[in-house]
């Protein structure tokens, strides 16, 4: 570095370099006093940031956009634990602050961070012993950040330890291509490729052209194939041409290309022996030499050489190899653009971006151990201790989990038996590796435990895990994953019945009230509207008021048989008629069917009908002790706590039902998660499951967030379940002889109004309209004869005449309708043409002398016959 602020010394316009994050740091201090640019083909650190330093130029790619490559490889494998590895410098620290960041918006984290000296490379105690804390730990995800030499010492170590197996993951970040790429005239040694087998490797991405091509032949035969080119070799190549055309562009300027300097004012500093700082010159034209190399757009060996506005190279882009044998092979490639693909990037800007996962494809892999299974990424850790599982140690219900009497048997794993132990240790047989555990009881044994508390402790370390009948609830996943429901539960409400006989009066049964009522009205509303739209225009809704009183009853009571005699001759009547003698079809159907069922089928009845029932009511009600039904009925439903009343095993649920709300101690109906409602009412045949589930939820198996345990553990009880082994489980511990079949459901409600209200809006609505209808019609007929009256007595007219007129008018029968007359014409026209044809038969009868030809004699005969 040194060296470096020594060249500065003479006046200078740019700078190349430096090779280091660390150095370049320094020296880009120094170019922000003296504005010269500063461009560096290799110094990756993500906080070499051009707000901080203005005049420093990164020429290659940031650690950041690698470190999101690497997250993004994590998470398309669905790893979520990862251990990182790094030099502990600002260049290793800082990338590894960008992984972390990157991951975490994968919803992964950096579980362990090991910072290796600088001279790890020549300690190698050192890496010893963070290699074996790091193989201790559940996480076998590694990503090694460091610089070619202390990573092929963490790799020596590594695969000392046995490290570089089948199980293992390990990233390496662009050092490790850079490595292999500059010997790739000359490979490395097989035992260097021997210890890396297997591992993933990012590195800068080129594009493949024929200038770049033409480039390397030139190279080689330079160099005589001593030494190959890297990507760094690339940009450097690139970055020297850069400042040549900025240079170029510069001294094209209509200023004439004049580069002058100014002295750097020390502000009364003083100069070491070594460093001449008053020799340092300010070049007056960096600012405008920056913004000419910013605003550069040529085509390189790398590719497109052009700046975005935060001064980043354009398409970040990597390649992502796989050491295999004395080599590498390229998988797939990642970009800022596209994600991860198995095209090179630049195919892919032509199109629009797709980063949706199904699009994210990388190429087979082979992994360390010479596995091309994808690795799990994480196991037990290798301490020695056993998985501390908690079981609640129940006091009713035992069939789903119970604690055994320890005798003589020495195995922890007997001492809990029930249907979730059953389907824990099946689950655990079907995992992939080994999950050595022991149970470790939660409870007094006295009285059901509060399973929130067991989640908490499971949260807070006490526990590895959690198993039984646990409710997978929403306050409790938000401090611990579950795992796939085993069994479907929710709450349920279990009350009392009693059968409903059928008697004399079971024919009103089938409608309430309300819905005898409303029909009741509709009858006589429809009756009377008929009445009022017919009787002026039809004899039959005529007569005195008492036999028109009658005719309103009995017409619109007979339309519940579709028996009525009178004839409907207006329009808007039979309008509203066909519309009613619908509803009549509906209801009669609907009640017909509802008595069936009632005179057939046993009825069960209970006041209560539901979750609402309790909630409108004012009754106790149940709950099992340690149950998250008690928080639910208050938190969500709303019901107060003081009414709830605890319950410690289904004979107390008994109990208290059979007493009911009235006495001491007794309930109205208890709430309780559908397994051990079905339990206890396998063997209580007093008490019926009312209304709906008002809940949907499960039981699962507890375990700190973001273990990995809990997803294997799901993939292992959807497994159960295809192959029918949960069932077998849940018939061999849940499956009893239930009560008698007769009778086991409950009564369902009447048909009430408002399962019929649309019929009846219809039938009103029609009503209305039709009436609305005939007043207008009558209204425009009373103006009329009205105005005619006026002008013909030529007086004038009181409200009392009117009223009377009106009334008269309304009463009277109406003239007949023009299409009466019409069809009266038609008749007599009939019959006038009846009569002609009478005469013509006689006149030929007279002709043929009395005889009637044969064929006439039929026809002549019906008709004298119907007209006799």
């Amino acid at each position: 570095m040194l060296s470096a602020l020594e060249f500065m010394e003479t006046e200078i316009v740019a700078i190349i370099g430096p090779q280091s994050s660390v150095i370049a740091h320094t020296i880009s201090h120094i170019a922000n006093q003296l504005q010269v640019p500063l461009l560096s083909f290799a110094a990756t650190d993500p906080t070499l940031a051009s707000l901080q330093f203005p005049y420093f130029i990164r020429t290659t790619q940031s650690d950041l956009y690698q470190m999101k490559a690497v997250a993004d490889i994590i998470d398309h494998y669905g790893w979520r634990e990862v251990i990182a590895v790094f030099i502990d410098d600002d260049y290793g620290r800082n990338g590894v602050a960008a992984l972390g960041d990157a991951l975490s918006a994968k919803r992964c984290k950096l579980t362990f961070k090991a910072g290796i000296p600088p001279d790890a490379a020549t300690n190698r105690a050192v890496l010893m012993d963070i290699m074996v804390q790091i193989a201790l730990l559940e996480s076998r995800v590694i990503v090694l950040h460091a610089n070619p030499d202390s990573g092929f010492a963490v790799f020596s170590v590594a695969h000392y330890l046995g490290m570089m197996n089948e199980g293992y993951v390990w990233i390496a970040t662009d050092w490790l291509s850079t490595a292999l790429d500059s010997s790739s005239t000359r490979p490395l040694p097989p035992e260097k490729m021997d210890m890396m087998q297997g591992v993933i490797a990012l590195r800068q991405h080129t594009e493949d052209s024929e200038r770049r091509r033409a480039f390397s032949v030139r190279w080689k035969n330079m160099t005589e194939g001593v030494g190959g080119i890297n990507s760094y070799a690339l940009y450097a190549y690139d970055s020297v041409w850069l400042v040549a055309h900025a240079l170029e562009s510069f001294l094209s300027q209509g200023s004439g290309g004049v580069i002058s300097f100014s002295k750097l004012e020390l502000e009364g500093r003083r100069s070491s022996s070594h460093l001449h700082l008053e020799a340092l010159s300010v070049f007056d034209g960096g600012p405008r030499l920056v913004e000419k190399i910013l605003g550069s757009d040529f085509i390189g060996l790398t590719g497109r050489i052009k700046f975005t506005k935060d001064k980043t190279l354009l398409f970040p882009s990597y390649d992502i190899i796989n050491v295999i044998g004395s080599g590498s092979r390229c998988i797939g490639y990642w970009s800022n653009y596209s994600g991860l693909s198995t095209s090179p990037p630049e195919t892919l800007y032509s199109k629009p971006p797709n980063n949706s996962r199904e699009n994210q494809k990388l190429q087979d892999m082979i992994w360390p151990g010479q596995s091309s299974r994808k690795p799990r990424g994480w196991v037990f850790p290798n301490n020695g201790k056993q998985l501390k599982i908690g079981v609640p140690i129940r006091v009713s219900y035992r069939e789903f989990v119970s604690q055994v009497t320890r005798g003589s048997s020495n195995n922890n794993n007997n001492t809990f038996k029930g249907f979730s132990i059953d389907v824990f240790i099946a689950a655990v047989s079907l995992l992939p590796y080994p999950v050595p555990y022991q149970f470790m009881p939660f409870g007094n044994g006295i009285e059901n435990p509060n399973y929130s508390e067991l989640v908490r402790l499971v949260s807070a370390g006490d526990f590895d895990g959690a198993i039984g009948d646990i409710a997978i609830v929403t306050n409790r996943t938000r401090v611990v994953d579950f795992t796939q429901p085993y069994v479907a539960s929710g709450l349920l409400v279990v009350a009392p019945f009693k059968k409903l006989n059928t008697g004399a009066w079971a024919f009103l049964r089938p409608f309430s009230a309300q819905m005898w009522a409303v029909t009741a009205f509709f009858f006589i509303v429809v009756g009377t509207v008929v009445w009022i739209l017919e009787h002026r225009i039809n004899d039959e809704f005529r007569g005195p008021p008492q036999k028109q009183l009658i005719t309103i009853v009995w017409f619109s009571l007979s339309t519940m048989f579709f028996a009525h005699r009178e004839n409907t001759v207006s329009t808007l009547g039979r309008a509203v008629l066909i519309i009613w003698l619908f509803v009549v079809l509906i209801i009669n159907s609907s009640y017909t069917a509802s008595l069936t069922s009632i005179l057939t089928v046993q009825q069960l009845y209970s006041p209560i009908k539901g979750i609402e029932s309790l909630k409108e009511g004012d009754d106790p009600i149940g709950y099992q002790t340690g149950s998250f039904a008690e928080r639910y009925l208050v938190d969500e439903i709303g019901i107060h706590k003081s009414r709830l009343v605890p319950l410690g095993s289904p004979e107390a649920y008994a109990a208290a039902l059979e007493k009911g709300p009235a006495a001491e101690g007794g309930v109205s109906a208890v709430v309780d998660e559908r397994p051990y409602v079905e339990s206890f009412l396998s063997s209580q045949c007093k008490f019926r499951i009312l209304g709906q589930e008002f809940t949907k939820s499960g039981w699962g198996f507890a375990f700190p967030r973001d273990s990995p345990l809990a997803t294997d553990m799901s993939t292992a009880i959807l497994t159960l379940s295809e192959n029918g082994e949960l069932q077998r489980i849940h018939d061999k511990w849940l499956l009893r002889a239930g009560c008698d079949s007769d009778g086991t459901e409950i009564d369902s409600d009447r048909l009430h109004l408002k399962s019929f209200w649309g019929l009846f809006v219809i039938c009103g609505a029609a009503c209305v309209i039709a009436l609305l209808i005939y007043c207008c019609q009558i209204i425009l007929k009373f103006r009329r004869i009205a105005r005619a009256e006026s002008v013909g007595d030529g007086s004038g007219s009181s409200h009392s005449r009117n009223l009377r007129r009106l009334i008269s008018l309304i009463d009277e029968k109406s003239d007949p309708s023009k299409r009466d007359k019409k069809r009266r014409k038609i008749d007599a026209q009939q019959q006038s043409h009846s009569m002609e044809n009478s005469g013509h038969s006689n006149r030929i009868n007279d002709a043929s002398g009395g005889r009637t030809p044969t064929l006439l004699a039929p026809q002549l005969h019906f008709y004298q016959s119907e007209h006799n």
